[in-house]
């Protein structure tokens, strides 16, 4: 079907119901209305809210209120703003060259109107897409009430020869411009308190008032903030009028499963590389690797040492996952090996980026940050080690460290030189092929589920390691494997790991 071009033909279409015509809060509930009929998913690419937050977004925009996204850094709150892009219309008319993309049979601003008072139906209409109808602004300290809603603009009133109070001088703010759209503000409590007043008239009466114009602008405008509670007193505030003001007030929040963490990884981190030329690896991140990444933040998320307030953003595994990679691709590419099978001694070489990621609380100042991430990395190893093999017979191997034998490894160490160190160590050949399932159709892939035994025993305090890296057995023979409750007390003992060279022994 053809668009209409004209102001007459549009309104043709309008009254024949070919093309709605509708505030843009009651398109936002209709369409949503559609999607919900059909069963299509709401939100692409936002994973671990669909019990939780998407039904209260849902509930908010049946209910054509205006909403704010409170919550920690990394919980996706401005990618779900963006999504809803998706519930507007593929493209409404507008008076084309206008501003605040005026409504043609609705006009807001004095210059649209003087156009239909003369052009009548022979008025051009132009089209609008929806991915153009979202404006978004980062909130900071130094946004005025010019920026947000707009000023007398003397220059305009030369050039035309206007007198400053005509409302044809008027300079429209942003919001004006997001006119039949979504207006997102983000970080809402870094705006001055009195931009925040500017916004009252919008969110109450459903319109704004440039200075010094007796004229208001009845904006047709969805409002959705997002906010970060820590940001409350740190840096600023949502003054209280204006949260009254807000229709729904909506938490978001870590993903609470492992499972709904990977998922997120994996959309969001750049693993797949693909190859660079023929001499390229090729990429092979073990299951496990990926789950010990993620529990690094559940654990981050619990540990006392870590300040909860400021959160532990999901761009942490995110961020140590990539990083994990990129050392083994440079193992790989040293080692001249086909495949870069990522191992659990990796993430202790991208340290650099998790301590970034987390904010430390007394305790842990005192302790360090490299300090408390190594001792993060070393609970995670534990947990997801004593899940994958806590019905296996690790006994020999652990008793083979006992004796005496030792292993000096680094995390450059090729495969084949891991494999071949490992392989005097009693059953230990049995322990890496009831764990390898899948992993053990490339040398590489062998070898990191060696070294993912050997930090497990490690982490679970079976085997240690001495100060210059090497892996030994256990000062004591008779130290037993811990249960799962008692990992936190377990690693808050350990010794700090040493990065590079490993040596595992008694």
């Amino acid at each position: 079907m053809s668009l209409p071009s004209s102001l007459g033909s549009l309104r043709e279409a309008v009254k024949a119901g070919r093309v709605p015509h509708r505030s843009v809060k009651d398109e936002l509930r209709s369409n949503l209305a559609i999607a919900l009929r059909a069963g299509r998913p709401l939100f692409p690419g936002i994973i671990g809210y669909d019990d939780t937050v998407v039904p209260q977004v849902v509930n908010a925009i049946l209910s054509r209120h205006n909403f704010i996204l409170l919550g920690l850094r990394g919980q996706a709150k401005t990618r779900l703003l963006r999504a809803l892009v998706s519930l507007l219309d593929p493209e409404i008319p507008v008076v084309p060259g206008c501003e605040v993309h005026d409504d043609p049979l609705r006009p807001l601003c004095a210059s649209c109107r003087a156009r239909i008072v003369s052009e009548g139906d022979d008025l051009p209409v132009s089209w609008r897409s929806r991915d153009d109808r979202y404006v978004e602004k980062l909130a900071t300290p130094d946004v005025t009430i010019a920026d947000m809603i707009g000023d007398v603009d003397p220059i305009k009133a030369a050039r035309s020869a206007r007198e400053l109070g005509d409302e044809m001088t008027m300079h429209y703010g942003l919001l004006p411009r997001a006119n039949r759209g979504v207006f997102a503000i983000n970080e809402l409590p870094d705006l001055a308190s009195k931009v925040q007043v500017g916004l009252f008239n919008i969110l109450q009466e459903g319109d704004v008032q440039i200075k010094g114009y007796p004229v208001r602008l009845r904006l047709d405008v969805l409002l959705v903030f997002s906010a970060n509670p820590e940001d409350y007193t740190a840096r600023g505030k949502i003054i209280t009028p204006l949260k009254d003001r807000i229709g729904s007030e909506i938490r978001t929040h870590y993903p609470r499963t492992r499972r709904d963490a990977l998922a997120i990884t994996a959309q969001e981190a750049w693993v797949d590389r693909g190859t660079d030329g023929a001499s390229g690896p090729r990429v092979e991140v073990p299951s496990f690797v990926r789950e010990i990444v993620e529990e690094i933040a559940f654990q981050a998320r619990g540990d006392q040492k870590v300040d909860k307030r400021s959160g532990v953003s999901q761009r942490l595994p995110i961020t140590t996952i990539e990083n994990v990679v990129s050392n083994a691709e440079r193992r790989a590419l040293v080692s001249a090996e086909a495949v870069a099978a990522p191992r659990v001694s990796d993430i202790y070489a991208s340290l650099p980026s998790l301590t970034g990621k987390i904010e430390l609380e007394y305790e842990g100042e005192l302790k360090g940050v490299e300090h408390v991430a190594r001792e993060l990395v070393r609970k995670a190893v534990a947990t997801v080690f004593d899940g994958h093999a806590a019905n296996l017979d690790t006994a020999p191997v652990v008793e083979w460290f006992n004796r005496g034998g030792s292993l000096d490894l680094s995390d450059t160490s090729s495969a084949t030189d891991l494999i071949a160190a490992v392989e005097p160590i009693d059953g230990f050949n049995r322990v890496v092929a009831a764990l390898g399932a899948g992993d053990r159709n490339s040398e590489p892939g062998r070898a990191s589920i060696a070294d993912f035994v050997l930090e497990g025993l490690c982490a679970l305090k079976k085997i240690s390691r001495t100060d210059d890296g090497r892996l030994l057995g256990t000062p004591s023979q008779t130290r037993q494997r811990p249960e799962p409750q008692d990992l936190d007390q377990l690693m808050e003992d350990d010794e700090p790991a040493v990065k590079g060279k490993k040596k595992y022994y008694n």
